[in-house]
């Protein structure tokens, strides 16, 4: 079963999904990092430019707190694009010594779940800078349908500077972020049952063959299979990032 809330920390999400219901479901892109717990491990989930299934799923729980796009570079002190498709031990970043200590400070928490929260939020509190708030707008202008373009000049950096930034903060370039945020509005709308034609205009592809070919590209499957899978059960939320 997954649950999710609203995170004490800004535009972040924390979840859970304990064993029982369906087997692994298909993580897809959405521009976010997380950093999971799974008893006696502590992983971060970098951010991904296509569909992946987490294996074991259903007999292990696993909790997350899911960055907003762009924000957990500069909390987790590693840049986006090195973890581009990966899920990595926290010990390959902070060491060791300081990843253990914090894991088993969750195994120990009467709530670990809200350990780990505490955990982000101190990464955060700690982290020697802010993440831009030029990024945090470009994520907001192409979640509204904006072009690059329009972006990087209503945020005053010039394209080679977005792009050189995206790269830190996002794990790839503003025009795969504007593809992963555009799907993302597009299958929420399938999710609703909005017919596949309308959902595609409402998200600002060009038509239903477009959406149909992205699908296949970043989600790893089809429209009509994604639309099936979400009428039998409500989906497991991309950033969920289970790990194998």
């Amino acid at each position: 079963m997954y649950e999710e809330r609203p995170s004490r920390l800004d535009g972040a999400v924390v979840w859970t999904r304990t064993p029982g219901g369906r087997g692994p479901q298909a993580v897809l892109p959405d521009g976010c990092m997380d950093l999971l717990w799974t008893p006696g491990r502590l992983v971060v989930a970098g951010p991904d430019t296509r569909a992946y299934t987490p294996e074991n799923t259903g007999r292990t729980p696993y909790a997350g707190v899911r960055f907003a796009p762009g924000t957990a570079p500069v909390f987790l002190g590693v840049a986006a694009h090195e973890l581009r498709d990966r899920r990595v031990d926290a010990a390959d970043i902070w060491g060791d010594g300081e990843a253990r200590r914090l894991a088993e400070r969750i195994e120990d928490a009467r709530d670990p779940v809200a350990e780990l929260e505490a955990i982000a939020l101190a990464r955060a509190a700690d982290a020697p800078g802010d993440p831009d708030p030029r990024l945090r707008e470009t994520v907001r202008l192409l979640d509204a349908g904006g072009t690059v373009a329009a972006a990087a000049a209503a945020v005053g950096l010039g394209p080679r500077q977005l792009h050189r930034r995206s790269l830190d903060a996002f794990g790839y370039g503003p025009k795969t972020l504007a593809r992963v945020l555009r799907l993302q509005r597009a299958l929420a709308l399938v999710r609703e049952g909005v017919p596949f034609a309308a959902a595609a205009a409402a998200a600002g592809c060009a038509d239903q063959a477009h959406l149909a070919r992205e699908t296949r590209d970043l989600a790893g499957t089809t429209l009509s299979a994604y639309a099936a899978s979400a009428n039998r059960e409500t989906p497991q939320p991309s950033g969920s990032r289970t790990t194998a």
